[in-house]
């Protein structure tokens, strides 16, 4: 039931229209849109064909000649904020953002194990898994390019841990490969997660962005609600709709 229940999750990102992607708009102005991504949807086309979040972007024009680009990318099965630039000049700024670390990202997770102390940094160099013919998966690799994640426990529920994640550097799954190293894999994580547990949909939500669009101004701060899969065990260890 479970492994099927994860199949009806991604059907239901695969068949989102572009009146649902309106209704997940969670921010707009002049250069930039933020988005509330579903899990299960992946951004780009895959080799194989497929939906993807870029296909539907022409329904976020608003009076614009061309559908906005991404400014920055999510993991299919990662939800949460995700950052659009409305044309070629704001792209350019928001990539000169984040390139140089000055957008700050908040993540939440659920873990299974907890890690070794309520807060930390996570100071692991990433690169691709050596022989591995899926090139996109990652391995702590000491002659690869530095990777840091801050951390901080947010609750716990027996086995689980509700964790915030704050990723100084944007490797690929940075995140999920820093968590498993430090003993405490994302929930339902099927690369490099536990294997008996790949029935249930990944518990890793892009939680809040603050992006320092404008100059004299404070950086434009969006929050996106958690995805209904992960509260049942957010809740457990503490989180409230209502607090949030």
């Amino acid at each position: 039931m479970a492994l099927r229940a994860t199949a009806v999750e991604r059907q239901k990102a695969a068949m989102i229209q572009p009146l649902d992607l309106l209704a997940r708009l969670l921010y707009r102005d002049g250069l930039m849109l933020i988005l509330d991504k579903p899990a299960g949807l992946p951004v780009h086309r895959g080799p194989k064909g497929g939906p993807s979040l870029e296909a539907l972007l022409d329904g976020l024009r608003f009076g614009l000649p061309r559908p906005p680009a991404l400014a920055h990318r999510l993991d299919r099965e990662t939800s949460g904020c995700l950052v659009l630039g409305r044309h070629r000049q704001a792209l350019q700024r928001l990539g000169r953002l984040f390139a140089a670390g000055r957008v700050d990202k908040i993540y939440w997770a659920v873990t299974e194990g907890a890690p070794p102390a309520d807060t930390g940094t996570i100071e692991l160099p990433l690169g691709r898994r050596a022989g591995d013919p899926r090139s996109w998966w990652m391995a702590v690799d000491p002659a690869a390019r530095p990777a840091v994640t801050d951390y901080r426990l947010l609750g716990r529920a027996g086995e689980l841990c509700w964790l915030e994640l704050r990723p100084r550097t944007g490797r690929t799954h940075q995140l999920r490969v820093h968590l498993a190293a430090l003993g405490c894999p994302i929930l339902g994580d099927r690369i490099y997660g536990r294997h008996d547990r790949i029935d249930l949909p990944l518990h890793l939500h892009a939680r809040s962005i603050g992006v320092p669009l404008y100059p004299k101004r404070s950086p434009v701060c969006v929050s996106a609600p958690p995805p209904n899969h992960m509260l049942p065990a957010l809740e457990d260890a503490g989180f409230r709709i209502e607090a949030a």
